[in-house]
């Protein structure tokens, strides 16, 4: 039995390749996205407790000094928490370029692999083509062998 040979076994070995890096891609944008959204929720966290101190402040004897600079700082956080919406957004568009770039790079692979497939199925189907010829032709000749001696037997006698 002959041995199958993809022609295009490179092509899907690059494809392989480049799904892997995307995937790894993919990977580093989640953690990206990740790591912001944690920062996001560290700055809400430091706001809050401003605010509480704030509140704080507020109630037991009036420090205007203090209260101002706990009103500066939680506009501060503010101002930092907008500019790390920004970062998470920015990081979330990343993320969905990544995902958009490893379906589309799965879709080759899996184009690939399918034709790979169907070139197998064609490949099995010319050796048991090539097989049944070679079955036939073993049929005729032995027929041809017993053909021939019977006439020889006949002639003799």
């Amino acid at each position: 039995m002959a041995r199958f040979r993809y022609s295009m076994q490179s092509i899907l070995n690059i494809k392989m390749k480049m799904e892997t890096q995307a995937k790894q891609e993919f990977s580093a944008a989640r953690a990206a996205l990740d790591e912001e959204e944690q920062r996001l929720e560290a700055l809400y966290g430091r706001k809050n407790g401003y605010e509480e101190a704030g509140k704080k402040l507020l109630s037991g004897t009036l420090k205007l000094r203090e209260i101002n600079e706990n009103k500066m700082a939680i506009r501060c956080m503010e101002d930092y928490i907008e500019k790390q919406q920004i970062n998470v957004n920015m990081a979330q568009e990343k993320l969905e370029m990544a995902r958009e770039k490893l379906t589309e790079v799965r879709m080759e692979r899996k184009t690939h692999e399918t034709l790979k497939e169907k070139a197998f199925e064609a490949f099995l189907m010319e050796e048991k083509r090539q097989e049944s010829k070679e079955i036939d032709q073993l049929t005729s000749y032995t027929y041809g062998q017993r053909r021939s001696e019977e006439s020889a037997v006949s002639v003799s006698v």
